[in-house]
């Protein structure tokens, strides 16, 4: 098997390259925007699917927990059978899975959907950020490349939410669904061409018990979290499920530690830059996607928005996102330092989300909501491409599906573990507000904001705390120094 950019005239590089990053974006948005297109579904699929509140956030849980956890092991899949081969098996799984989820009668079937779906994202997402990086070698086009890409990431799941509301009035929740089923088609065409073909990696071998470790793990980690909202944190069940996911992750590392050929091998995490990009994009994703659950039912339950509306209304944080996350990432990484970038994003990013904590029954859309918006989408877009960039700089061929699967595994950690323990803490305050209040429909509301808003605050306070961690971890230059291309994907 051989690199098929060998096999194209130089003047169809540039046209190839297009396409190519045309592919690749779109199947990173596919990917990011399921983590979000249903929460703007969830009040209709809730009514439809007779679920309660407690139970809706593993409506994306279900997606977001097989997605981290298999996320190591698709990068493995990738590296043993070839990357162009896992992307197209990745991308037929995938819309057969979401085919299933929106044919779904009720609650069960709808979440084996949506944890198919995370599984074969897990084979979708290493394998494109890897081709990202074997197709695009020079620094300046590398840059660019990754800040489109950076800004898809990031801004997929603000988009989804804009998608998953037009499509939820207009049509149906569940063609939110079945839309990625026309999706997936469409791209498995267009990359049988475009697209290279890097050859597998020379002796690398599966390691399905590591993957079993660390997606069971992952899952007991966020059961736990979210059954706090109903049962409390100091529940025999909460904690056996959290001490039962410690032990299964902790199996994992240690396991990692010993096998000849681990599903993660421990070098990749001796980067402390690597480590740090990892951290900031993980607790970014916590706060966003603990803002886009809250902010979705603010938006339909206290100030009665239609599905559509309350999708355009989160627009201006998908488009501060795009716009921050391109001309950024395309002008400023290459200049100014990643810790520099990222640092500022998280802390703009807190900035946002601590307006939102100023939610009240009688606020509008423009003061808090907007702002807040808007500040949450610059942020985003200021950390990903150079955080992205960060986390895969100086991955061998050998480790290049693999590294390119950590990145991407810490942010759906942070988006399972992130939704689950906001939901929790929104469910707690909202309880605990009922508990001490008079009973009334105005009292409801004003528990429910006072949920979103506590939830909020602790978001904040983690990316502002992120954000003095990272300035310290990373230790880099500019994200086009120092890059010796030929070591690296």
């Amino acid at each position: 098997m051989t690199d098929t950019t060998l096999e194209i005239p130089a003047k169809a590089q540039p046209a190839r390259h297009r396409t190519a990053l045309a592919v690749i974006a779109s199947a990173q948005l596919m990917t990011a925007l399921d983590a979000t297109i249903v929460n703007i579904a969830l009040p209709s699929a809730q009514q439809a699917l007779r679920f309660d509140d407690s139970q809706r956030q593993w409506v994306v849980t279900a997606y977001t927990v097989c997605f981290a956890g298999l996320l190591l092991f698709g990068g493995r899949v990738a590296d043993v059978f070839g990357r162009r081969r896992t992307f197209r098996l990745g991308l037929t799984g995938f819309g057969l899975a979401s085919l299933l989820a929106g044919l779904a009668p009720g609650l069960p079937l709808l979440l084996a959907g949506r944890a198919l779906q995370g599984g074969f994202a897990a084979l979708i997402t290493p394998s494109v950020l890897s081709l990202l990086a074997v197709t695009f070698t020079e620094p300046r086009e590398r840059a660019r490349a990754f800040a489109v890409y950076g800004a898809v990431a990031s801004s997929g799941a603000a988009a989804g939410l804009l998608l998953g509301g037009v499509i939820t009035e207009y049509a149906s929740w569940r063609w939110c669904l079945f839309v990625n089923v026309a999706l997936a088609a469409v791209l498995l065409i267009a990359g049988r061409r475009a697209l290279p073909d890097p050859p597998p990696t020379p002796g690398a071998r599966l390691d399905a018990a590591s993957a079993a470790l660390a997606t069971g793990g992952l899952a007991a980690v966020v059961l736990g979290c979210g059954q706090a909202a109903r049962a409390g944190w100091s529940s025999p069940s909460v904690i056996s499920a959290l001490i039962g996911g410690a032990v299964l992750l902790t199996a994992f590392a240690v396991r990692q530690a010993r096998v000849k050929d681990p599903l993660l091998p421990l070098r990749i995490l001796a980067d402390r830059n690597r480590i740090g990009a990892c951290l900031a994009v993980g607790t970014a994703v916590v706060g966003a996607f603990g803002m886009f659950l809250l902010l979705t039912y603010h938006l339909q339950v206290v100030l009665h928005y239609s599905p559509a509306r309350a999708g355009v209304a989160v627009l201006p944080m998908a488009l501060a996102n795009a716009v921050s996350g391109y001309q950024l990432g395309n002008r400023l990484a290459p200049r100014v330092p990643a810790r520099v970038l990222i640092t500022t994003g998280l802390l703009i990013a807190a900035a946002g989300l601590l307006l939102m904590t100023r939610l009240t029954p009688d606020s509008g859309y423009l003061m808090p909501i907007l702002p807040a918006e808007v500040l949450v989408g610059v942020g985003m877009g200021t950390l990903f491409p150079p955080a992205f960039q960060l986390g895969i700089r100086g991955a061998t061929q050998r480790d290049a599906g693999v590294t390119s699967a950590v990145v991407n595994a810490a942010t759906q950690v942070g988006s399972s573990v992130g939704t689950a323990v906001l939901n929790t803490l929104a469910v707690s305050a909202t309880a605990a507000y009922l508990a001490s209040h008079a009973a009334g429909p105005s009292a409801h509301q004003a528990a429910l904001v006072h949920g979103y808003a506590s939830a909020t605050l602790w978001a904040a306070v983690l990316l502002a705390v992120m954000a003095a961690c990272t300035y310290a971890l990373i230790r880099t230059g500019t994200n086009t120094a120092n890059t010796d291309t030929t070591k690296e994907i």
